[in-house]
């Protein structure tokens, strides 16, 4: 197996910096990666881009499902044309019908604003009935790449389908392979899915400790996690990566 593509999914443009660092090939830029990412800021794709690697950014208004509403979907486009302006090399989105399938139409609307830049259909393809008519139909639309898991919550699990994925593809859109990836997994399935690139988040714990004096205080939901903690890409992580996939 030749070169892998090493995207790795980011939070923050910190995270950015840091994958730079480490050797990584992209990155894709979310904000609230707790939810699976949403819409970053129009400052944080400015400011990630400093780091000079290829940003795509996820265009995802909340959390929970994609099927969105009429103005939910007037601010995805909103979005997606600011961030573009912002410098984004691409976007990254996934819009369904309430029946699992793809929404064509409205998806076809968000590509009129890309114009020659890659367009990424992400993990909502793993929730669709039909993962063949899917793709077909993302062929169709002109999407560069799909991200998936194989329709299943971990990609290592879901290696089989991703591989019959990338076959059925047959060239026409690229198979990007992830969730669950580690570094100590992610070679056996690449080796198993074929694919020549991947995606995956390496996070550490990093402090914050401007909280400390309101232990009793939590600004999120039911969870409470300690607000005196937040996440950033460990560029050791990454680096280690990118020497395992380099042998």
């Amino acid at each position: 197996m030749g070169k892998i593509l090493l995207e790795i999914c980011c939070g923050s443009a910190d995270d950015v910096f840091e994958a730079a660092r480490a050797g990584a090939d992209r990155v894709e830029l979310n904000s609230a990666m707790f939810l699976g990412g949403l819409t970053p800021s129009v400052g944080t794709v400015r400011e990630a881009k400093r780091a000079g690697l290829p940003v795509m950014a996820m265009v995802r208004p909340r959390e929970g499902g994609f099927c969105y509403t009429e103005h939910e979907f007037a601010a995805m486009r909103e979005d997606a044309q600011a961030l573009l302006e912002a410098g984004a090399d691409g976007i990254v989105f996934g819009i369904l019908r309430a029946d699992g399938t793809v929404d064509e139409e409205r998806c076809a609307r968000l590509l009129e604003l890309v114009r020659g830049r890659p367009a990424v259909f992400h993990r909502a393809i793993d929730v669709v009935p039909d993962w063949r008519a899917a793709l077909d139909t993302l062929c169709r639309l002109g999407f560069s790449r799909v991200l998936t898991s194989g329709q299943n919550p971990n990609v290592y699990f879901g290696a089989e389908t991703v591989r019959a994925m990338r076959e059925y593809a047959a060239g026409r859109i690229e198979i990007l392979p992830g969730a669950g990836l580690t570094p100590g997994n992610a070679r056996e399935v690449l080796d198993a899915t074929g694919c020549t690139q991947m995606h995956i988040a390496l996070p550490k714990a990093c402090t914050d400790a401007s909280t400390s004096h309101g232990r009793d205080i939590f600004f999120g939901g039911a969870l409470y996690p300690p607000e005196d903690r937040y996440a950033m890409t460990d560029a050791a992580e990454v680096s280690r990566l990118v020497g395992l996939l380099a042998r």
